[in-house]
């Protein structure tokens, strides 16, 4: 999980959702997974 201030869809499987107020980036490459902090 990277903690990024600008978080953005790296690949084509990459998606952008809220979770708790927080964006997150899910995909099926767990180096994909982002969220901003």
């Amino acid at each position: 999980m990277k903690v990024r201030s600008s978080v953005r869809a790296i690949c084509e499987k990459c998606r952008l959702i809220r979770r708790r107020g927080k964006v997150m980036v899910i995909c099926s490459n767990p180096k994909h997974k982002q969220r901003q902090g």
